[in-house]
């Protein structure tokens, strides 16, 4: 009974650990990840600079074309940045606010397909 039951949660564990890399949705670069239909998107903020990193599944996507803008919400303040395409990822730059609590809007076109928002909030 226990060679049955080793042998089952083996299998189960090889079958499992596929599906679950699979999902891999963690962040790669200390940000925040938000699931879009374009890819996963991750948004790395500081005062001076945004970037998000576009992933697919937790590999990184090529990326031909890419824009848009961000929009980061502090209490009251609002601030707009375009955001454009810096080799395989896109950045905003400019002056932010940014700490716990704050909140991104990211519209973001990739490789000619339509625009997605993904909303972020900062940890």
């Amino acid at each position: 009974m226990k060679r049955f039951l080793s042998s089952f949660l083996a299998v189960a564990c090889a079958v499992a650990l596929p599906a679950l890399a699979a999902d891999d949705h963690a962040p790669k670069h200390g940000g925040v990840v938000v699931e879009t239909k374009a890819g996963d998107l991750e948004l790395v903020a500081k005062s001076d600079l945004i970037v998000i990193h576009v992933s697919d599944h937790g590999k990184p996507m090529k990326l031909a074309s890419g824009s848009g803008k961000v929009t980061v919400f502090n209490g009251k303040d609002k601030t707009e940045a375009p955001l454009t395409l810096a080799g395989e990822k896109l950045e905003a730059k400019g002056s932010f606010k940014v700490g716990a609590g704050t909140k991104v809007l990211a519209e973001v076109s990739l490789n000619g397909k339509p625009a997605v928002a993904a909303r972020f909030t900062l940890k």
